[in-house]
């Protein structure tokens, strides 16, 4: 009986591994083979665009030419931001963009620690690439994937050089920037000092305030106090350029000084049309937009990895002020 038994067995285990080595044999072989793991599209992506100034025409067009890239990519693109500049609801809205597992973030670059403790730690812990936009942050710093902007340094070199063309090679020149010193803002002042430091006539004041219109006026007015005898003005933070015509009104006529700025601030584009302010630096909010949506996805795909880490550069022009 037991003699049976073991050849049941016998039968049982060698029917079980013919059914094993069958079966192993279909999985591996070359006319089916093993499942390949599917290229995830466009379609499937959600990106968010946070910005810190939505109310200005600056930062639609960078919206329009994002969702208008991101439409034809097939992606989802849900555009964030703060009202008057406000860095804290600005901050909240990043970070519940990486508790949301989005597969991208395009993102105004704000050059502070908090800003980049969320790129650099908590974006990168979830494997969510970061891209700035317009303003950006050291990639060292921030972690960041690449920037998609304008060339900040040579902006800075060409609003340098229309001054020195409608002032000449010798003046008083002030430099107004924001106290914190955002990272584009000193890539300006850099331009602009390498531009004017070849002209041992023209002199420079620096001139830091934060961003509330009444610090401005009010650094403006120790400004005027200090050079009395200035001759032109360059906002680098472009959102100050309000301020700044106002208290030089109050004083005198604007005609008489050479003011200039960047198309970032709301007021800029107004004042120059205006003929209260002689140039501005325009740059392409729109191209920044799609280039920033085009750049991700292709970085999603795998199609360009790694990134431009140096960024890319969008164009850059003075604007004149047309009843000169």
């Amino acid at each position: 009986m037991k003699k049976y038994m073991y050849i049941l067995l016998g039968i049982v285990f060698v029917s079980l591994c013919y059914l094993i080595f069958v079966s192993a044999n279909i999985v591996f072989s070359n006319d089916l083979g093993l499942p390949k793991a599917k290229k995830q599209t466009g379609s499937q992506y959600r990106l968010v665009l946070i910005t810190r100034d939505m109310d200005t025409m600056f930062w639609n067009k960078v919206g329009i030419g994002a969702a208008r890239q991101a439409e034809k990519e097939g992606a989802s693109l849900e555009i964030w931001g703060s009202f008057s500049n406000n860095p804290e609801e600005f901050l909240k809205k990043l970070e519940l963009a990486i508790h949301s597992k989005v597969d991208g973030i395009i993102v105004q670059g704000l050059d502070t620690d908090e800003f980049k403790e969320l790129t650099k730690v908590k974006a990168s812990f979830n494997g969510i690439p970061i891209i700035t936009l317009a303003n950006d942050v050291p990639m060292k710093e921030s972690l960041r994937r690449t920037y998609v902007g304008s060339n900040q340094f040579r902006a800075g070199e060409l609003i340098a050089r229309q001054l020195l063309e409608d002032m000449g090679e010798k003046g008083n020149v002030v430099l107004l920037y924001d106290s914190h010193q955002e990272h584009y803002q000193r890539e300006r002042i850099e331009g602009i000092n390498v531009t004017l430091n070849q002209y041992p006539d023209i002199k420079k004041l620096y001139s830091e305030s934060s961003e509330s219109r009444g610090q401005v006026i009010s650094t403006m007015r120790d400004t005027l106090n200090k050079m009395p005898d200035v001759n032109a003005f360059i906002a680098v933070n472009a959102n100050m350029i309000g301020p700044i015509v106002q208290e030089i009104g109050k004083r005198s006529q604007v005609e008489p000084y050479f003011i200039y700025t960047f198309d970032d601030g709301p007021e800029s584009l107004p004042l120059l049309e205006d003929g209260k302010i002689d140039g501005v630096i325009e740059q392409d909010p729109e191209k920044m937009g799609e280039v920033s949506v085009q750049k991700l996805i292709n970085w999603l795909n795998g199609e360009t990895v790694p990134l431009d880490i140096n960024g890319y550069f969008t164009k850059i022009r003075i604007l004149k002020d047309e009843q000169q």
